[in-house]
């Protein structure tokens, strides 16, 4: 019987003090709690949900309204099987298409249906509502621009692991 759980840790661990503990799990827990109910929301309003949503929002920015299916799931950090599973969904409610790649015959291409656009201008109200009352109206002008500042931190060094992403 053991008395109780003893780690062994290397002694150059630079441990969180409780401040930065709290802050820490604030935003595990808020992030999980934010992306739920932007979910929820769009899902009520729309029927879709904020993997679909940002799909369609990235298709809207291509040229064309179209993408690689490997860009795309670079763009949004998914695997190729769970692109490949929200397209295959998208496609059934009409909202996307799929067609060869015309320059290598190997890849897919995603592109936007007039559907897609029509649920895009649909749901843009409900999910920029939705991030205005959930985050953007919460805080302070210069905490929202501290906060946009430490995610592109973040992102600028961890795109290293998606060289070929455009995580922007």
């Amino acid at each position: 019987m053991t008395e109780g759980l003893h780690l062994v840790v290397p002694e150059e661990v630079r441990w969180l003090d409780p401040e930065q503990q709290r802050a820490w799990r604030a935003f595990c827990v808020g992030t999980t709690l934010l992306f739920d109910r932007l979910d929820d929301e769009l899902r009520a309003e729309v029927g879709i949900g904020m993997n679909e949503y940002e799909v369609l929002v990235r298709l809207s920015e291509a040229e064309d309204n179209r993408m690689r299916m490997s860009t795309l799931a670079d763009a949004m950090c998914f695997s190729r099987s769970r692109i490949t599973h929200t397209i295959a969904r998208m496609q059934r409610d009409g909202l996307v298409e799929r067609t060869a790649a015309c320059d290598d015959g190997r890849g897919i291409i995603a592109q936007l249906t007039d559907r897609g656009m029509s649920t895009l201008v649909e749901a843009a109200p409900t999910h920029v509502s939705g991030v205005r009352a959930h985050i953007v109206d919460l805080a302070e002008a210069g905490d929202f621009a501290a906060l946009g500042r430490v995610m592109d931190a973040v992102v600028d060094q961890l795109a290293a692991a998606h060289p070929e992403a455009d995580l922007r």
